[in-house]
């Protein structure tokens, strides 16, 4: 793969088409009018991201005042670029049946692919940027894309959750606005003016000689701002509506993607408060939000009769554990932080993989209504089990191997929060365990084939991601590479 990019004088750089595909794409999806090939253009875009991104493995870009490569946003990177890849797969067969069943015109599908490529755009950039501006300008873009896709199907619930998304996010998004002009005035008597005093690459080496003050009221409104984006309570309130009304597959991209670009944002800003030793220590401040996420969404599980709200609450669980992580901060404590990013994102979206031809071939997507899954849909049923059951913690999976971790750090360090952090997640075990039960056991309802007349083909391609995204998650609860590990432990070393 590298060769290839060899081969092609001026386009070397593989940051060039990890951004440049999913740009270009998107206008050529926008202007595409069958929507059958526009499907399979979306997955080879995908598909040629992902490639494009392994290859920052072995080869990395000199930074610039834009863009630059290490080792935190690299996996952040190529995680991304998978999901993308393998959500594009699932939403060529959903989308299918949703055109089949009339519930999406031919102008809505073509604009659903064009954003698809246009969120990817907007989240690698955040990613990829070296600049704080640049990265705020994405996040806001990333917002802008998902709040059109979150009204796809133009129902007034639809409607509803997308403005809901788009005034509070608005509203994080311009304290984090706020927050970034503050981290740029600490920096400019230092750096000067211009883009220097922007650069992470170049902020990071100087952050000690920073007026503290200001880092510190910054710091504030970038945890609200980017905590907003986040899903962490109390700043949650748009997530539930969102992730409920949109497309299946963009809840999967929003609670495996989405949420981590924001969080990533975040670590940044805390390594650059880090690193200036008179600032506030930012640690308590993330404690206490994670653990009020997790208390919060914890308790909402056992309340939610939709599925896809159950999971959305899911998600708010996760990113206040791992934010809790990385609040604690340390080897360990990042390390778990790192793994749970990893492992949450691939158990999240399968699920919703998973909810999505549950609530096609069903019709439905309250959980009153849901039952017997593994009797009239043995491999989905008994896939939508074994997910539930991975994001639950249970062992051997990946996820319970980084809430152990997690877990064992804390009570290593401070065993008083540890306490809590083990009544969170036993609480949230047990909501989730008996939701399953109901849904995957028991007597199928009379209906439970009446909408379900997707073809062999058809269900096959929306069930490979799935099956695709447990294995990595089983993999990685037994065995872990020494070369990933020991990456993990050198992006942990950077996050302090």
């Amino acid at each position: 793969m590298v060769g290839a990019f060899a081969l092609l004088p001026g386009f070397d750089n593989p940051l060039l088409w990890i951004l440049g595909v999913p740009l270009g794409s998107a206008g050529f999806l926008a202007v595409l009018r069958n929507w059958r090939v526009a499907a399979w253009v979306n997955v080879a875009a995908s598909g040629v991201t992902f490639a494009s991104s392994l290859v920052l493995i072995h080869v990395r870009p000199e930074p610039t005042r834009l863009l630059f490569i290490d080792d935190f946003n690299v996996y952040l990177v190529v995680l991304t670029a998978f999901v993308g890849l393998t959500t594009s797969v699932f939403s060529a067969a959903y989308i299918a049946r949703e055109s089949e069943a009339q519930r999406l015109s031919d102008l809505h599908l073509r604009f659903y692919h064009s954003m698809y490529q246009a969120f990817s755009f907007t989240m690698l950039l955040a990613l990829c940027a070296n600049n704080t501006g640049v990265m705020w300008v994405a996040v806001e873009a990333a917002t802008l894309t998902t709040v059109l896709m979150v009204s796809l199907y133009r129902t007034r619930e639809a409607i509803e959750a997308a403005w809901k998304y788009f005034i509070l996010c608005s509203v994080g998004i311009g304290l984090a606005l706020f927050g970034t002009t503050l981290v740029y005035l600490a920096a400019q008597p230092v750096m000067g003016d211009g883009a220097d005093a922007m650069a992470w690459t170049l902020m990071i080496k100087r952050a000690h000689d920073f007026q503290p003050d200001l880092l510190n009221l910054a710091f504030v409104f970038v945890l609200v701002g980017y905590g907003t984006k986040v899903g962490l309570a109390p700043l949650h309130a748009w997530l539930p509506d969102a992730h409920a009304e949109g497309p299946t597959p963009i809840s999967a991209v929003l609670s495996g993607l989405l949420l981590n670009v924001a969080l990533y944002a975040l670590l940044r800003f805390k390594m650059v408060i880090a690193a200036n030793g008179n600032t506030l220590t930012p640690g308590p401040l993330l404690v206490v939000m994670g653990l009020s996420s997790l208390f919060l969404s914890a308790f909402m599980l056992y309340r939610r009769g939709d599925i896809k709200r159950l999971f959305a609450y899911s998600s708010i669980e996760h990113m206040g554990v791992i934010t809790f992580a990385f609040g604690m901060g340390g080897a360990v404590a990042n390390f778990a932080g790192l793994l749970h990013m990893t492992m949450h994102s691939l158990t999240k979206s399968a699920i919703f993989f998973a909810v999505g031809i549950i609530s096609q071939n069903l019709g439905t997507k309250r959980i009153a209504a849901i039952r017997g899954l593994t009797s009239s849909h043995p491999v989905l049923g008994w896939g939508f089990v074994l997910a539930v059951l991975a994001i639950a913690g249970l062992p051997p999976m990946g996820v319970f191997m980084s809430e152990f971790l997690v877990l064992g750090s804390t009570f290593a360090r401070q065993p008083l929060l540890a306490i809590p952090l083990a009544v969170g997640l036993l609480l949230a075990f047990g909501a989730l365990v008996a939701r399953l039960q109901s849904m995957a056991f028991g007597e199928p309802p009379p209906h439970a084939h009446a909408h379900g007349h997707a073809g062999p083909l058809s269900t096959a391609l929306a069930l490979t991601p799935l099956w695709v995204h447990m294995l990595l998650v089983l993999v990685a609860g037994l065995y872990l590479p020494r070369e990933l590990v020991a990456w993990f432990q050198n992006v942990a070393r950077i996050l302090g």
